[in-house]
């Protein structure tokens, strides 16, 4: 099982697939993981992977408790793969054709209330560094519903404050723009005046941590789970759950699928349509709650 042929493999899904930069990650995590999977079970060559083995790679994902929706996937970029593998006559046949995905249930997004919000993001008082850059990033992460991944990415010069504009970067030649919200804008400026002034270079982070280098995920989810505590709010909230709670209080308000699909950058607009679900049901259990008689 050649390098060569990974190597091709991954730039040809980086640069001719385009996919976003979390899917490219996921895809080449999963078909790297398969490659181990072979090696181990001394299968010598792709073209002596058959539907079998995939199936039983697959059910070992199961037995190790890998959630439904991260075996599709699996299966997803195995298929690509193959489907690589085949246009390049490096396999006879696509032993991915004709599987099925497993059905993944979908499931209804935990969200705040736009109490339990404000609530949250009153915490940062704005006194020192730490307090002003936390409020700044809280307010922007609900204003725009960003993926924790695109906010700690997010540079100086992506922002156009007097605009009210966000660009955030997809893959190397995609962007979309997000418009920013009254009082996440005023936190933004309360920040880039005083500790991020916009002369930096293009490349230069927004959100840094107390050594001035980007702040990490891990950081970024340890000051989520810092101001729930204060704010003692006995939800199990994490920056995607400020994600949910934009898209389904934007729809509450009147706001269309499709607009809420292009802010989010979903591909899908049926992975939009999750929020939609979301926001009938509270509706539902309120109109139940009042019309039932043992309700």
């Amino acid at each position: 099982m050649s390098d060569r042929i990974m190597i091709d493999y991954l730039d040809y899904i980086k640069e001719e697939k385009k996919l976003r930069k979390n899917t490219l990650e996921a895809y080449s995590r999963d078909i790297l993981q398969f490659r181990e999977y072979l090696l181990e079970h001394e299968i010598k060559g792709y073209e002596d992977t058959n539907k079998t083995i995939i199936i039983t790679y697959l059910m070992s994902l199961q037995k190790e408790g890998k959630a439904t929706s991260t075996i599709s996937r699996s299966l997803a970029s195995i298929r690509c793969f193959f489907q690589f593998l085949l246009n390049n006559n490096i396999v006879k046949e696509d032993p991915t054709l004709n599987l099925k995905s497993p059905k993944t249930e979908k499931k209804i997004p935990s969200i705040l209330t736009i109490d339990e919000v404000n609530l949250l993001l009153s915490q940062p008082k704005s006194k020192n560094f730490k307090e002003t850059r936390d409020k700044a990033m809280l307010e922007l992460l609900y204003a725009t519903g960003l993926r924790v991944s695109e906010i700690i990415s997010i540079n100086i010069n992506d922002i156009d404050l007097e605009l009210g504009l966000l660009a955030v970067k997809e893959n190397d030649d995609n962007h979309r723009v997000i418009p920013i919200g009254t009082l996440a804008l005023e936190a933004l400026n309360s920040y880039i005046s005083i500790y991020r002034p916009k002369d930096k270079s293009d490349e230069e982070p927004l959100f840094i941590n107390y050594s001035g280098n980007r702040l990490s995920r891990q950081g970024f989810w340890k000051i989520i789970k810092q101001y729930t505590k204060k704010a003692n709010i006995d939800k199990i909230i994490t920056p995607h759950t400020l994600r949910h709670s934009f898209a389904v209080h934007l729809i509450e308000n009147g706001a269309d699928i499709k607009t809420v699909q292009e802010i989010l950058g979903h591909s899908d607009i049926s992975t939009t349509h999750i929020y939609s679900f979301a926001s009938n049901d509270e509706e539902l259990r309120e109109v139940y709650k009042k019309s039932h008689p043992r309700a």
